[in-house]
């Protein structure tokens, strides 16, 4: 089959890297202008690690391995340490691999076969299903004709948004944001990765290899700006942190001034009944995101890419019984995700002052 994918994340690439090897003809286009790179390391995790390794990309990721949330710990407003953070807190099993997330994206983009399609800085405009195939009109101009398109365009996919209506009917907002800065050179000194907490608050600075970046989060309940205009983000963030001068707050606070590529947005989950509707399918966060507090995301777009690729395989010819394959398999994976992420909200952004102090208390004992 002709299939487009529409997005160049770690589903996107993911499921192009599968479907090339099955032997479809397959086109990625990605918004961006380059490789989505930014963002703080993430993990690999369960059957995701076996998807891997059936791949045969599973060494070249266990190269490239990082210990970033096996060393964060808690401190206060003067930089004290309260408490370590366990492993068996964020880990399901000790084979868990954390990557950076631009090694992961450089891993499976060399990975892609040559016969793939990539366009940058390139995507959808309209789609039109009549049924046989799918006719593309691309913001380019451009227009071309498909047997499948796969929406992987993360969060706020477009891709959905033409086929299944607006974003507000399957977003459900968990009640927190997240943003993330890179620090200038220098900041990173040290091994450790510290947090300070206020209640409903979050800032600290992880670190892995060279690289040292911000991290952000608050309590909030849902807040309308423009996810395109840095501008009014940088403001959300700023004013949700304001009057705090303790330990490095200043400092994290003055890289999110400057950060021309800062990333924020809300931490929110993808709820649909179904993701798929005629010959466009959804994988990834696009369709199930579980949000960054459930730590699963790239272990979810390995499985779903895989899976729906061996999906297609074992019914040539019957999307129908190629899709109700894929979901039946995928969807325990992404509803076990979903559930964790309430739970990890509450461990690393307590939302009061004796949630923290009763945290901090469970930790500090748990280290002794």
């Amino acid at each position: 089959m002709r299939i487009l994918i529409c997005g160049a994340g770690m589903a996107g690439l993911a499921t192009a890297i599968d479907l090339g090897a099955t032997g479809h003809d397959v086109t990625l286009v990605e918004r961006a202008g380059h490789l989505r790179v930014n963002g703080s390391p993430i993990d690999i995790r369960g059957d995701a690690i076996d998807v891997a390794r059936r791949m045969g990309l599973l060494d070249r990721i266990r190269d490239r391995r990082v210990d970033m949330t096996e060393r964060v710990h808690f401190v206060d407003a003067d930089g004290t340490v309260l408490a370590e953070l366990p492993g068996d807190e964020v880990s399901d099993t000790p084979d868990d691999i954390e990557i950076p997330r631009e090694d992961l994206a450089r891993v499976l983009y060399e990975a892609l076969s040559p016969a793939t399609t990539v366009a940058f800085g390139e995507s959808i405009g309209e789609l039109h299903d009549d049924g046989d195939g799918v006719d593309v009109t691309f913001v380019s101009g451009r227009r071309d004709r498909f047997d499948l398109v796969v929406g992987a365009d993360g969060v706020h996919s477009l891709t959905r948004r033409l086929t299944f209506g607006p974003e507000r009917d399957y977003l459900r907002h968990l009640g927190f944001y997240v943003a993330l800065t890179e620090l200038p050179a220098g900041a990173g000194a040290g091994r450790g990765n510290p947090i300070l907490n206020w209640p409903g608050h979050l800032i600290g600075i992880t670190r892995y290899r060279d690289t040292a970046l911000g991290v952000l989060n608050f309590r909030s309940g849902w807040i309308d700006y423009d996810y395109h205009d840095l501008d009014a983000q940088r403001r959300i963030v700023l004013d949700a942190f304001a009057g705090h001068d303790e330990w490095r707050v200043p400092e994290i606070l003055d890289a999110v001034r400057r950060d021309p590529e800062l990333y924020f947005d809300s931490v929110s989950q993808i709820r649909l009944p179904s993701w798929h509707r005629g010959r466009v399918v959804l994988v990834g966060d696009a369709a199930h995101c579980a949000s960054p507090m459930a730590g699963r995301g790239a272990s979810l777009a390995l499985t779903g890419a895989w899976l729906l690729a061996e999906a297609l395989r074992a019914h040539p010819g019957d999307l129908g019984a190629a899709f109700h394959e894929y979901e039946t398999r995928q969807r325990p994976y992404a509803e076990r995700a979903q559930a964790t992420a309430g739970p990890g909200g509450d461990l690393i952004v307590p939302a009061t002052q004796e949630a923290l102090d009763l945290r901090n208390a469970r930790l500090a004992a748990a280290g002794r």
